[in-house]
């Protein structure tokens, strides 16, 4: 987006329809869904009496799912619907949020987790679609508005989790089923009907077929090595500072507001100076060096590099996409989803792989330095030079299918 298109938040809100305020609320639930688990790991892994990496699976789960999911729910809301698609990943949520609650074992828990992912993937595929469709004063506002949703959820979620997770690790499944069923209820009652539009056609492998394009391959493999550096904070940050649920909470609550501003506010000033593809570049190298920060066997440093990670990461969750969006010739949402088919695969592997790269090289701080190199790798792949301009802003589209980080 350029800077002409953010005018202010207040510009986006104002004479917004419900439908698009009801699918906003059920948005900010769905994002929280990301960090709401992590208060509560280290409780989990005592409740359940799980090792570090059995917890650590309740995140590649619900990416890795996610991710292929991603892949078959852009074809499924071009075949039934964007209503029809978006309440059935909210049932699904509401389904495995609750059963959650009454988990007996982490395998249990971590099935649960998938289920949740692919629910999500439903939801999160056409969330922003029907915003867009029903929104009031044009797209770019309507994403401005998605985006605050991204944004509040992620820097909630840890806050619900803490919170809820004080009293009990169940909690805040228990809280999330609570609020996506009353999305779900909102969502089926004022949600407009489009079971009888004409929609084009959109193929499960299209997505993949549209990664044949070099510019947006060497994108999205890029952003894939930095979502696993995003995950590796994310998924592993709470064992190695050994805080309880509200710390953990609070930090991670500082974290979100942090991606949201950079995000919305300052990802298209960056753009404007640099162009997309520099302002990544110089953006990505930031966050190998506040990697590299966090190796340092320090808590309070690491607790400063988690949350100025967040301005990083609001960053580049905006400028990566911007940057696949623009770079190919491919419909958005098609690419978008190839894109964001890599860039989950990433966080779904350094999720599973975090708690094993520790014991491997038998230091607690090392997945940070393994994120330091995959940053590396990604500005490596995003120097080497496509044809055409750098555009100097970030497209519309830039928070597109899936962009839930």
């Amino acid at each position: 987006m350029s800077n002409d298109h953010h005018s202010s938040l207040l510009d986006a809100v104002r004479g917004q329809p419900k439908q698009v305020w009801i699918t906003a609320f059920a948005a900010v639930i769905a994002f929280m869904g990301i960090g709401l688990v992590d208060p509560i790991l280290l409780s989990i892994a005592e409740g359940l009496h799980a090792s570090p990496s059995q917890v650590t699976l309740l995140f590649s789960s619900y990416l890795g799912v996610q991710v292929v999911a991603m892949l078959g729910t852009s074809a499924a809301a071009a075949r039934f619907g964007a209503k029809r698609t978006v309440l059935a990943g909210l049932s699904l949520i509401v389904l495995a949020t609750a059963l959650c609650t009454v988990a007996g074992s982490i395998e249990e828990l971590v099935g649960l987790r998938a289920v949740w992912g692919l629910g999500n993937a439903f939801f999160i595929a056409t969330a922003l679609a029907v915003i867009v469709g029903a929104a009031t004063g044009g797209q770019a506002g309507a994403i401005l508005l998605y985006e605050a949703a991204l944004g509040l959820g992620l820097s909630v979620g840890p806050l619900l989790g803490a919170l809820l997770g004080s009293i009990s690790w169940r909690g805040p499944f228990l809280g999330t089923a609570v609020l996506m069923a009353c999305a779900l209820v909102l969502c089926a009652g004022f949600l407009t009907s489009d079971a009888h539009e004409r929609r084009p056609r959109i193929g499960v492998l299209d997505p993949l077929r549209a990664l044949r394009h070099g510019g947006l391959l060497r994108t999205s493999l890029g952003s894939a090595c930095y979502t696993a550096a995003f995950f590796a904070v994310l998924a592993w940050s709470p064992f190695v500072l050994e805080y309880g649920a509200i710390a953990i909470g609070l930090i991670f609550f500082g974290w979100g507001v942090c991606v949201a501003v950079a995000g919305v506010v300052l990802a298209p000033r960056l753009a404007a100076r640099l162009g997309e593809r520099g302002a990544t570049i110089v953006s990505v190298l930031g966050y190998a060096v506040l990697m590299l920060l966090m190796a340092v066997p320090s808590k309070p440093l690491l607790v400063v590099a988690i949350i100025v990670s967040g301005l990083v990461s609001g960053l580049l969750n905006t400028l990566f996409t911007g940057t696949a969006m623009s770079i190919s010739g491919a419909p958005r949402p098609v690419a978008s989803a190839g894109y964001n088919f890599c860039r989950w695969l990433g966080g779904a592997a350094a999720a599973t792989l975090v708690g094993h790269v520790a014991a491997w090289l038998g230091f607690p701080q090392s997945p940070y330095l393994v994120a330091a190199a995959l940053c590396l790798v990604a500005a490596c792949l995003l120097g080497i030079r496509a044809r055409g301009t750098d555009p100097h802003t970030v497209p519309a589209g830039a928070v597109f299918v899936g962009d839930s980080a």
